[in-house]
């Protein structure tokens, strides 16, 4: 490029890259996702690196926020409030060896709270890291941060600074309450947080469920905390400040990078949202050495995960058939990288999803996809509508049978009428039957299934025990030794699992835990198949409508059909166990973490510790009973320790395990 081309390319940098900014933290009407604002601030900060003549002083590469909205009281930060340079790979961390400072990486709106003599006088947002807006009004409403400080003991003045946030099951609430009452729902929890800050009137942060974790302190004076950032937040937290569950400690490289990996891990199992690890030098000391440079602290760094969100253009809508005849409408997107892998699809849950969010064919789009969660379409970008966008026509017959669709009294979901004369429902109910989870017949896949279902060897689950090598010789692309492989998983699947087996007959809304749980419950399926609603409530885990859909399930004379013939004739078998209530497990009422890499299948270590009566959770707590600590412990270990949880590694697991007369 010339120097005039690059001059250009940067001012337009600039000016994108300031809409935006206006966008999101002033209009809270973002119309790019987070990746592509990142990709753009990379780019202009590339090229005044390579041209240090292009930086301005003006440059968003100068500044840490937005400008502060008018209609704010502006508040000046005694100290800064900077931003974190960003990773975005393992390679783009570079560290030494020195004690480190972890936390997640809060995806909220960025709060200093300033406290005078343990009363909080003044909240405000950063803005642009120098200058923010005083939303003292909306932050007293928020429950969790605290009008006075706990104890005693702390400084004159203390800033505490954190991330307000809406965590998901509260964001998932108020979405639904807004669409019950005919409102616009939230387009995700980081801008339904900074929404409701950012209000006149503090009654809508009051109505919104919104939380608060500090992660460090700003201006200090007539007193001090500590000489490290991780004693500095527990400090906080015996004021009565909240902090997060997941924050730590780590040695050195290998230390944040298990954490960033372990924290990935749990990701979507987190109350909240996050989009990356933060790690911090622990000693201040350490971090004064260190320094800043324009915009960010040299001893901090967030390590970000791979974006979450996208936008890109909706081509189509079609359906899909479930094997419970739901119609799913599914969104046909142009392919666009997010959450680490490339997306054409995404679901729509159903068509009333689809009116009110106001999808239409060519519209620009929003898409989410969390670690393994099935991308979805959180909603559209108006300002890019293009003239002529066509509104979807919702179907009122099975694309596949044509038998005609019906919305159940209510249910959201169309449903189709077709049952197993409907190929696609057949085929995704031979599916799940052979999946993993469920009947485990390795190497029934999905074409071999279509080929079953399309040349009709397959009409019912039971049919599967009478295919024969020559039916699955018949198939395209399957010789002698793989039909008699096959036939040999299929003979094998027989000796199974009550728990395996209720799962595999695909009941509405039985999934795998509520499979186990009915298992344990009556021990052998006679008794289960004769409860009734009432009785079926007292199942663990199963409420009135579960137990509805369990009942009604085996009332049907085609479903008993199907299972007597299955016992009987095809020979499936399993060993009936006591009920639940002639249960004592040694570990019943006891919470167990699993960290690390143990050299079972985690889900085979998670269900033998549930077999003995034990809860298997994801984090650790004071309440822990026990950590089993696998190679490559994390911080699940680390905190474990500080909390004096008792730790087992894989040796005195499997000597537990054995005490108990249980084999893995």
């Amino acid at each position: 490029m010339t120097n005039t081309e690059l001059q250009s390319r940067a001012k337009t940098l600039r000016e994108e890259i300031e809409q935006h900014n206006r966008r999101y933290h002033q209009l809270d009407a973002p119309i790019i996702s987070d990746a592509e604002y990142d990709g753009l601030m990379r780019e202009l900060e590339a090229l005044e690196q390579a041209h240090p003549e292009l930086r301005t002083a003006d440059s968003p590469t100068q500044r840490v926020g937005a400008a502060v909205s008018g209609d704010f009281a502006q508040v000046t930060h005694a100290i800064p409030m900077l931003s974190l340079s960003n990773a975005f790979a393992d390679e783009g961390v570079e560290l030494d060896q020195p004690e480190f400072s972890v936390e997640p990486k809060i995806d909220g709106l960025a709060l200093s709270l300033r406290y005078e003599d343990g009363m909080l006088v003044r909240a405000a947002t950063r803005g642009d890291g120098e200058t923010g807006e005083d939303v003292t009004h909306s932050v007293r409403t928020i429950g969790v941060i605290p009008l006075r400080l706990a104890g005693d003991g702390w400084p004159a003045v203390l800033e505490v600074r954190g991330e307000v946030y809406m965590p998901k099951a509260g964001f998932a609430a108020y979405n639904e309450r807004a669409l019950a009452r005919g409102e616009k729902p939230l387009i995700n929890p980081r801008n339904g947080a900074a929404g409701s800050v950012r209000q006149q009137d503090p009654k809508i942060a009051a109505s919104r469920p919104l939380a608060f974790f500090a992660y460090g302190v700003g201006e200090v004076s007539g007193g001090a905390i500590a000489d490290r950032h991780s004693k500095t937040l527990a400090t906080l937290q015996q004021w009565g400040m909240p902090i997060s569950p997941q924050a730590g400690t780590a040695l050195g490289l290998e230390g944040c990078l298990s954490y960033y990996r372990e924290l990935g891990d749990a990701r979507a199992e987190l109350p909240y949202e996050i989009d990356g690890a933060v790690y911090k030098l622990d000693r201040y000391d350490q971090q004064g050495a260190m320094g800043f440079i324009s915009r960010a602290p040299r001893w901090a760094l967030a390590h970000k995960y791979p974006a979450e969100e996208a936008t890109t253009i909706l081509q189509a809508i079609e359906v899909q058939v479930g094997r419970t005849g739901a119609i799913t409408p599914v969104a046909r997107l142009q392919p666009v990288f997010v959450g680490g892998v490339t997306v054409s699809n995404a679901t729509l849950h159903n068509f009333d999803e689809v009116g009110r969010k106001d999808l239409r064919i060519g519209d620009t789009v929003i898409v989410r996809r969390a670690g393994d969660v099935i991308p979805q379409v959180m909603g559209v970008v108006l300002e890019k509508r293009p003239e002529g966008a066509v509104v979807p026509a919702i179907p009122d017959h099975c694309p596949v049978c044509n038998s005609p669709l019906e919305r159940p009294e209510g249910e959201a979901v169309l449903r189709c009428t077709g049952g197993l004369i409907c190929a696609a429902q057949r085929k995704e109910a031979l599916r799940h039957y052979a999946s993993r989870k469920a009947m485990d017949i390795e190497g029934l896949g999905d074409k071999l299934v279509e080929q079953l279902v399309d040349q009709n060897l397959v009409h019912r689950l039971d049919d599967l025990y009478r295919l024969s090598v020559d039916d699955f010789q018949s198939l395209e692309r399957m010789g002698e030794k793989s039909a008699r492989n096959l036939v040999e998983q299929i003979e094998g699947s027989k000796t199974t699992t009550l728990d395996r087996l209720l799962f595999a007959l695909g009941i509405r809304e039985v999934g795998e835990s509520t499979a186990r749980s009915l298992a344990r419950h009556y021990g052998s399926l006679p008794p289960l198949m004769a409860a009734s609603v009432e009785e079926l409530t007292e199942v663990a885990d199963v409420g009135p409508v579960v137990a509805s859909r369990i009942h009604d399930f085996f009332a049907e004379e085609r479903n008993r059909e199907i299972i007597r013939t299955l016992i009987d004739e095809a020979g499936l078998n399993w060993p009936d166990k006591p009920p639940a209530q002639a249960l004592e497990g040694p570990l019943l009422g006891q919470t167990v973490v699993l960290t690390g890499t143990l050299s079972m299948p985690r889900d085979r270590a998670k269900a033998l510790l549930e077999g003995l009566g034990a809860k298997v959770s994801g984090s650790v707590s004071k309440k822990t009973a026990m950590v089993i600590a696998g190679a490559e412990a994390g911080s699940k270990l680390t905190k474990a320790e500080s909390l004096g949880v008792p730790v087992l590694d894989e040796a005195q697991f499997q000597a537990m395990l054995a005490e108990h007369g249980v084999t893995p």
